[in-house]
């Protein structure tokens, strides 16, 4: 075992399973993907410290915590098609794409798309696409969802990309409407309703673009 592969084990043992985690299948996901591939080589060394990892640009590898709880909320299963918003450079596609059918993986950002495509494609994860596109819009080419996810937190979930959650559908993201702790909330679809509900808090970073619009006082 060398030793990204004990970080990697560490991580799951450490950071992951005791933090109520359970689902065998996320575990092996998590133990399957290497992480240090998707961090700036000069940051290989900390790809696996509990805390979010900086890709530049204000962008980050997300905390594999707050990443492994809000994936065994998604339930993600073998048919679903799963969208994940601002994907960065690619490490939670590549965990989902081992659980799910296929995933769409948005980032807005060139740089970070080239990235997440070659680290993909150098990992051999097929049912992966990258599409480079504004993330605010999500991509109504590919809906519904079976599971969309936020790749950092954001002020408010748009209305246009909940709209493209299926039927039975869930939407994970962390809401943070002002500094400190920010809340990861549940959205799923039943019935034609959305339904909302808090599961966790979280210290997510803001993902660019969807942070909270400054207030006019008079």
């Amino acid at each position: 075992m060398n030793d990204y592969q004990a970080a990697r084990l560490n991580m799951v043992e450490s950071q992951i399973r005791p933090n109520k985690v359970t689902e065998a299948a996320l575990l092996e996901a998590f133990l399957a993907v290497p992480r240090e591939a998707f961090v700036p080589e000069a940051l290989r060394g900390i790809a696996y410290v509990d805390e979010d990892v900086p890709l530049g640009g204000g962008r980050f590898l997300m905390e594999p915590m707050v990443l492994a709880r809000l994936l065994q909320f998604a339930a993600i299963g073998a048919g679903d098609v799963v969208l994940e918003i601002g994907c960065g450079t690619g490490y939670a596609s590549a965990v989902m794409a081992r659980l799910a059918h296929s995933v769409v993986a948005l980032e807005e950002e060139p740089r970070l798309a080239e990235a997440a495509a070659a680290r993909l494609r150098e990992l051999g994860r097929r049912n992966v696409s990258v599409v480079e596109a504004p993330l605010r819009r999500g991509y109504p080419q590919r809906a519904p969802y079976h599971v969309i996810l936020f790749g950092g937190a954001v002020a408010a979930i748009p209305d246009e990309i909940a709209a493209q959650l299926a039927e039975g559908g869930r939407l994970l993201a962390v809401v943070k409407r002002q500094e400190g702790i920010g809340e990861a909330v549940l959205m799923t679809r039943g019935e034609g309703h959305l339904g909302r509900r808090v599961v966790f808090d979280a210290g997510t970073p803001l993902l660019p673009g969807f942070a909270p619009q400054p207030s006019f006082v008079f």
